[in-house]
């Protein structure tokens, strides 16, 4: 009889050992391992609609837009004083030079136009002709053009009057408005003049480097950043995550601006874009994403 009780005692020992073992395996850290996110961890972006402006960019050389050269109007005259210099701004009938007359006595020569004096050529003791070498260039009212080339496909986008914001070299920033496209398009490089009069009362150099930049209008859409699309064989794409797996969108971009680029087709807006694809994603990959505001706060 004194046997028995030990004998029942060896039989439920496993049992209990069994029991604990399965308590074990449902404990709440071993489900929440099992249920913890898989896959890479991306940055990702909301797709939201923002506006790019259309901006046709003409580089090219300041230029007067109206020159007069000044000479006297009968040969044999001898330059006896000179009273104006390159870069003088000077009046319509302002004396530039006086000349002698070979019969003795003199002239003046005056200024036909208001405006800058570009070029002086006038020196004492030199002849003078109606013929050759000008006394003087005045730029005519001290005006002005940048006159430079853009694409054809950018030419039909402008008009005469569209406003233009202008930088020359050695000057600064001016205002500018085109005066004039040009009828035709050189042929080797396809591409077509314009002429862009500037607004300023600033001393601008002749034959200085300048650049226009011309809004033409605006287009709204969907914006990514640059380094949210992917070029390749495939065509132009963006990885987007939906329900914690990648999916790849062939979309249409357009303009370009701030690091930022449109999508006129492909993506609705909330979209989740993987804000730097990569190659190492693909189609189906699991992954975790994290919100870009998230991902810059760590």
């Amino acid at each position: 009889m004194s046997y028995f009780p030990a004998f029942r005692r060896s039989r439920v020992l496993p049992a209990a050992i069994a029991s604990a073992s399965l308590l074990a395996l449902s404990s709440p850290t071993l489900a929440a391992d099992e249920e913890a996110p898989k896959g890479e961890m991306v940055t990702v972006i909301k797709a939201a609609k923002s506006c790019f402006a259309n901006i046709v960019e003409v580089s090219g050389f300041i230029l007067a837009q109206d020159e007069r050269q000044v000479r006297p109007e009968r040969m044999g005259l001898k330059v006896a004083d000179v009273l104006a210099e390159a870069g003088d701004t000077v009046t319509a009938g302002q004396t530039l030079a006086r000349l002698n007359l070979p019969e003795g006595g003199s002239i003046v020569v005056q200024a036909p136009v208001a405006g800058v004096i570009s070029q002086a050529n006038a020196t004492i003791g030199a002849f003078a002709s109606a013929k050759g070498e000008p006394l003087f260039s005045i730029i005519t009212d001290g005006k002005y053009d940048l006159v430079g080339l853009v694409p054809v496909a950018d030419i039909a986008k402008l008009a005469v009057n569209q406003p233009a914001d202008v930088r020359v070299i050695g000057s600064g920033d001016v205002e500018g408005k085109i005066r004039r496209v040009g009828p035709t398009v050189e042929p080797a490089v396809q591409q077509g003049q314009v002429f862009i009069g500037i607004n300023t009362n600033k001393r601008l150099l002749v034959n200085a480097a300048g650049r226009a930049l011309i809004k033409t209008g605006q287009s709204c859409n969907i914006a990514v950043p640059l380094t949210a699309v992917q070029y390749g064989s495939a065509g132009t794409v963006v990885q987007v995550v939906k329900r914690d797996r990648i999916e790849t969108r062939r979309v249409e971009v357009g303009l370009m601006s701030g690091g930022q680029i449109e999508i006129r087709d492909g993506l609705t807006e909330g979209d989740d874009v993987v804000a730097r694809a990569g190659a190492l994603l693909r189609e189906g990959d699991q992954v975790r994403p994290v919100a870009q505001a998230a991902a810059n706060g760590k």
